[in-house]
This record gives C-alpha cells, sequence and structure tokens, in this order.
C-alpha cells in the first residue's frame, strides 16, 4: 500500500517537474481513485503531502527537499510549498501558469456568471452542459496522459462540464438532466463563448378542420419557393394558411419560439374536411423560451382565433419519442365518407354489389398521378375492411369506408385511369367521380374492429 501512494506522488510530481499543473489538472490525472473529491481537492493533497516530504528532507537538509518545494511552488502553485520556503528562508520563483488548462480552472465563476444570464431569459427545470473544446488544447492533454501512461483520469471536458454544471446547479437551483434536459448550455470556455440551446417543446393533440380549402401544413409558392413574389402576392405561400399555422401561431406567441414543425397521423387533402374526434397530431415548437403553459388556455386561444376553421382537443405535453409514435398511427385505420357521382342511372343491384366487392378486400394502388411529383412511383396494397353505401339520387351516392390509413379515396373512385384495381368506375362500368370528401375518424389501435 505505500508503495502504491509512493506510486501516485512519484507519478505526480514527475508530472510536476515536467509541466506546471494546477490543482484540478494534476488532480484529474486520478480523478477515478477516491470518491466524493472534486480534482482540484485531489490535487491540493496530492501536492500537500508532496510539500510535507519536501519538508521533511529539507529539514535533514537534504536538497532534494528544497528541489521538491521549488517545484511545488512555481509549477504547482501550492502556497505552503511556498510558505515554507520562506520560513527556511528561501527565494520563490514566480508562479507558471497551468500547462493543460492555461489557468482557466481558477476562472470559471465569471463563465458561469454569463451563462447563468443568458440562462435567465429561459423557463426551464432541466439542464446539461456541453463543452467545447479548441482541438490543440485537447490533442495537447492526450500527449499529457500518454507521455506518463495516465490510468486513472478523466478528460478536461468531462471535469468542466460537470464542475461548471454544479455551479450552475447551485445558482439556479435547477437540476441536470443526462437523457432529456429542457435546456443544453454550450459552452468553449477558452474562447470564453457561451450558447444557449432550448430543446423543442411536443405538445400532443387532435384537430377537427371544419372546412375546405386549407392544407394541412404551410404550402410554399411554387414559382418563388418561399421568398415571396408577386404571383403569391408577396407571401412566399400558396395558401394563406394552414393547420400548421393555425395551430402553432398561437403557441409561438406564448413560448417566445423561433420556429414550428407539424407532425400528423397521416394528412387530409386540402379539399376534404377532418371531422370526428379528430386526427392526432404533434406541434414542436423549436428554441422556446416559455415553457409553462396552461394548455386548457392554449386550446382556447387557438378555437377562438381558428373559430369556425379548426378546432383543437386533448391537448398535452410529449417528448420527441411520441413523433415516432404519432408516424406509425399513419397506418392505422381511418373511416371515410365520399359523395361520388356516376355518368348515369345506377340501380340498388349495382349498389349492392359495389358494397359487397368493396368489403374485406385488398385493393392495388400504384402512386395517384396527382402525386407522383413528390411521391415514389410504387404499388401499394391497402385493406377495405367495411363499406357501406347509401342513396343519395339517382346517380349519386354517400359511401362510408372504413379501411387501411393511406388509402387513396379519390383514386378508388375514378381508378387513376387503372392505376387503382379495384375501383368505384370498374365495378360499375361507367365513369365515376368524387364530389366531397371527408375523414369521419382516424381510429388508434384500441377502436379498430
Amino acid at each position: 500500500m505505500v508503495t502504491t501512494t509512493m506510486d501516485i506522488l512519484g507519478k505526480a510530481l514527475r508530472m510536476l517537474k515536467d509541466k506546471p499543473l494546477c490543482d484540478s489538472c494534476l488532480g484529474r490525472q486520478f480523478a477515478f481513485l477516491g470518491y466524493r473529491m472534486e480534482n482540484r481537492d485531489r490535487g491540493k493533497a496530492i501536492k500537500d503531502l508532496l510539500a510535507m516530504e519536501g519538508h521533511r528532507l529539507a529539514l535533514q537538509r537534504d536538497s532534494e527537499g528544497l528541489r521538491i518545494l521549488r517545484i511545488l511552488a512555481e509549477n504547482g502553485g501550492s502556497s505552503i510549498a511556498s510558505e515554507i520556503l520562506r520560513k527556511l528562508g528561501q527565494a520563490v520563483g514566480e508562479r507558471r501558469r497551468c500547462f493543460l488548462c492555461e489557468g482557466l480552472f481558477e476562472e470559471l465563476s465569471s463563465l458561469v456568471d454569463k451563462a447563468v444570464k443568458l440562462l435567465s431569459e429561459y423557463e426551464y427545470d432541466t439542464f446539461l452542459v456541453g463543452i467545447r473544446i479548441p482541438v490543440e488544447i485537447e490533442e495537447r492533454e492526450d500527449e499529457f496522459r500518454a507521455k506518463y501512461e495516465i490510468e486513472y483520469g478523466e478528460s478536461m471536458r468531462n471535469e468542466l462540464s460537470r464542475v461548471i454544471g454544479k455551479m450552475i446547479r447551485e445558482i439556479t437551483g435547477k437540476k441536470a438532466d443526462y437523457m432529456k434536459p429542457e435546456i443544453v448550455i454550450l459552452i468553449n470556455p477558452f474562447t470564453e463563448e457561451v450558447e444557449i440551446q432550448s430543446n423543442s417543446l411536443y405538445i400532443m393533440g387532435r384537430y377537427r378542420k371544419l372546412v375546405r380549402g386549407i392544407p394541412q401544413s404551410k404550402w410554399l409558392c411554387g414559382r418563388c419557393r418561399g421568398r415571396g413574389c408577386q404571383f403569391c402576392n408577396w407571401t412566399g405561400k400558396k395558401y394563406p394558411e394552414s393547420v400548421e399555422e393555425l395551430i402553432a401561431n398561437p403557441i409561438l406567441e406564448m413560448t417566445l419560439g423561433e420556429d414550428s414543425s407539424f407532425h400528423g397521423a397521416g394528412r387530409e387533402d386540402i379539399d376534404a374536411r377532418m371531422l370526428g374526434s379528430g386526427r392526432p397530431f404533434i406541434i414542436e415548437i423549436k428554441r422556446p423560451k416559455r415553457r409553462k403553459l396552461d394548455l386548457s388556455e392554449v386550446e382556447r386561444v387557438i378555437n377562438e382565433r381558428a373559430r369556425g376553421k379548426i378546432e383543437v382537443s386533448d391537448l398535452k405535453f410529449v417528448d420527441r419519442r411520441a413523433v415516432v409514435k404519432i408516424k406509425d398511427m399513419e397506418a392505422t385505420q381511418k373511416i371515410y365518407r365520399v359523395i361520388v357521382e356516376f355518368e348515369r342511372e345506377i340501380g340498388d343491384d349495382e349498389i349492392e354489389r359495389l358494397r359487397e366487392l368493396l368489403t374485406d378486400i385488398t385493393v392495388h394502388q400504384r402512386t395517384p398521378r396527382r402525386v407522383l411529383h413528390r411521391r415514389a412511383d410504387l404499388i401499394r396494397e391497402k385493406h377495405i375492411y367495411e363499406t357501406n353505401i347509401k342513396r343519395i339520387s339517382p346517380n349519386r351516392i354517400e359511401m362510408i369506408i372504413r379501411c387501411q390509413g393511406g388509402l387513396y379515396v379519390k383514386e378508388l373512385v375514378t381508378g387513376d385511369e387503372g392505376r387503382t384495381d379495384p375501383s368505384v368506375s370498374k365495378i360499375i362500368g361507367a365513369e365515376a367521380r368524387p364530389l366531397e370528401l371527408d375523414v369521419l375518424e382516424v381510429l388508434d389501435k384500441t377502436e379498430e374492429k
């Protein structure tokens, strides 16, 4: 055990003889030895023991003692060693700046104050500190550790993250979270740059679209691609508003967020309504400054501003993992209502035959021509579980279709020049076209039959 202790002290002395090291940078080379100690305390303890040994040797008139004390005073910044030298009537040389951190660990308070000041603009409960270190600094430490075969040390990056995080926690009272922090504080201690990264806020709910002609997401002008031109009246958009904007804009105002992304469980066509209990969605607010929202008030404001256009309900906070789940919901069952008009009158027997042939059947759909510009040209198989039909007039019917998500209902009606099979047009043997389309329900797994 004595040998092990002397190995630690001997290695520490060799390092200090070679390069000036502050308490933190010396202690960091032995970071995984001992518990409930900061590296600063480890480094100071090692220097104090070496100073005691140097003092013992000096009292025995061994010149090695004075040599150790001078190394500690000049390369270790040891106040104890300096005091011993003065008591012994020896001159004390000038203290040298730490070779590894360049004195950084002694100047962290101003950096932390800067970070805390920036954090005061944000609402948050959890945070994480990320450290950016210049490459040359990291390479310098790597070479130093390799030279002395450091076995129990940690990186400067890890220590800075932990120490600065602890200082911020003590000042703000907030908790460090290594998995899902609300705020990430990115710091380059060597340039004194501090950047606050506010992680996205996710709110899940359901929306009902009560009118036709509103796209789900913001649609940029095809001519100017969002820059603004005469064609789009300088708005940069093809449509003046969208479900996404009607939901996101009030929340962006409340959170002081910079941008948003809309994640829906599928999407309805622009000319289709979304009725029933609504379509599940998640609105992602990027870089928010405010997080503590009263969601009942958020719901009220959105519904009041978008009165007659959309309604939202069941708002709740979720995390980013829910985005993956909501994308999986695109394939869940949907119930559609479509009004179909034929080029001729159709009989009751034809209606019954249509109902039978479009119940419990798999439809083969090649990517519709109208979306080929943004979708791969593939053949997809979608299942229709049940179809119910009601006559409206001699050549019009109302179809209620429960099917697998992703079915192109308009093309199911028209056949899309043979790209969808079977189709209403093909079964009846007459041209059919959809007049109105509504999504009546987006079922979750528990509601599927």
